[in-house]
C-alpha cells in the first residue's frame, strides 16, 4: 500500500500564496508522475498540475504563470507553490501519485485525502 499525506492548505487572501506538499510512502518501487488536482461542490476533478517522471510538468491553462509543481524525487515528495491566488482557485486541493509498487506490478493510481484552499475577496 501507498499512503499520501498533504499539508499546507488554509485561508488566504486574494493575491496571496500558499505552498502545498505531499509526501508519499509505503510500498514503492518507482513513482511515474505526482500531481494536484482540484475539485468544488457539483464539478469533476481537475487536473492543477503535475511532475512526471525525467523532470516534465504539465500546469492547467488556469493555472499557468501563477502555479509552480516541482518534485523532489529521493523524498518522494510533490509541491505546489500558488502565487497571485484568486477566489476561483478556492477548492480542495487533491495529490495524486502512479506508483509502481514493485518491478513485477503494474502502476496504480494513489489518492491523498485532500487539503482545503480557501482564496478570500
Amino acid at each position: 500500500q501507498v499512503q499520501l499525506v498533504e499539508s499546507g492548505g488554509g485561508l488566504v487572501q486574494a493575491g496571496g500564496s500558499l505552498r502545498l506538499s505531499c509526501a508519499a510512502s509505503g510500498r514503492i518501487f518507482r513513482i511515474n508522475a505526482m500531481g494536484w488536482y482540484r475539485q468544488t461542490p457539483g464539478k469533476q476533478r481537475e487536473l492543477v498540475a503535475a511532475s512526471i517522471s525525467g523532470g516534465i510538468t504539465n500546469d492547467a491553462d488556469a493555472v499557468e504563470g501563477r502555479f509552480t509543481s516541482a518534485g523532489d524525487n529521493a523524498r518522494n515528495t510533490v509541491f505546489l507553490q500558488m502565487n497571485s491566488l484568486k477566489p476561483e482557485d478556492t477548492a480542495v486541493y487533491y495529490c495524486n501519485a502512479e506508483v509502481q509498487s514493485y518491478y513485477y506490478t503494474r502502476v496504480s493510481a494513489y489518492w491523498g485525502q485532500g487539503t482545503q484552499v480557501t482564496v478570500s475577496s
